[in-house]
């Protein structure tokens, strides 16, 4: 009785740039709207949507970072991150050893 309604959480998906490119261009030709286009591939309303703003980015029709220069952006803090540790990990043997030769 208590689960009534409540819907277990959908385990997160991953789509071919193919698959995207598709329904970005099924949005764009207009016969159907988003959320018909997300109910008919049981996908979500938000999801289609984003996918067609970046679709929108990646061509220059509209202000924002681009696919590429996203990918990049997520390289580089993660490797920052990873510097960040290494320093920090630096700073702890460095101060372990000045303890040791006192």
């Amino acid at each position: 009785m208590e689960s009534m309604g409540k819907k277990t959480p959908r385990s997160r998906r991953s789509f071919t740039p193919e698959f995207k490119a598709e329904i970005v261009e099924l949005c764009r030709r207009g016969d159907r709207s988003v959320g018909q286009i997300a109910k008919d591939f049981d996908l979500t309303e938000t999801a289609v949507r984003l996918w067609v703003s970046q679709a929108e980015v990646d061509a220059g029709e509209r202000e924002g970072l681009t696919s590429s220069e996203r990918e990049e952006l997520a390289a580089l803090r993660r490797e920052n991150r990873r510097l960040r540790e290494d320093v920090e990990v630096l700073k702890r043997a460095t101060a372990f050893f000045a303890k040791e030769t006192r």
